[in-house]
């Protein structure tokens, strides 16, 4: 079993910057696709980034392309998403999730089997 805790989020105004963590206990790194996702009121949840562990592969919504950053420290178990250059839009509750590396070959969002509790990102 594989927990997921995030952190990291808060208030920002736009065009300002915040990281998020996401920390997991039990180890699925190696060969696992782990990414971020977020789901703003009224709205459907949209994947955001996601990285295979194994080859680095990593992907983006179009919507953060160049502007954020997914990266992971293996020795530390834990997943980054580095947002740049915010925007209200990006305003949602953000969610670490992992989950084999067939997710990410695939590029099916739903089908992660790990999800943290999310962190909150509010953008004005």
């Amino acid at each position: 079993q594989v927990q997921l805790v995030e952190s990291g989020g808060g208030s920002v105004q736009a065009g300002g910057s915040l990281r998020l963590s996401c920390g997991a206990s039990g180890s699925i790194y190696g060969d696992a696709c782990v990414g971020w996702l977020r789901q703003a009121p009224g709205k459907e949840r949209e994947g955001v980034a996601r990285i295979a562990t194994g080859s680095g592969n990593t992907y983006y919504a179009d919507s953060v392309k160049g502007r954020f950053t997914i990266s992971q420290d293996n020795a530390k178990n834990t997943l980054y998403l580095q947002m740049n250059s915010l925007k209200p839009e990006d305003t949602a509750m953000y969610y670490c999730a992992a989950s084999s590396a067939w997710v990410c070959v695939h590029g099916r969002w739903s089908a992660f089997d790990y999800w943290g509790q999310g962190t909150q990102v509010t953008v004005s």
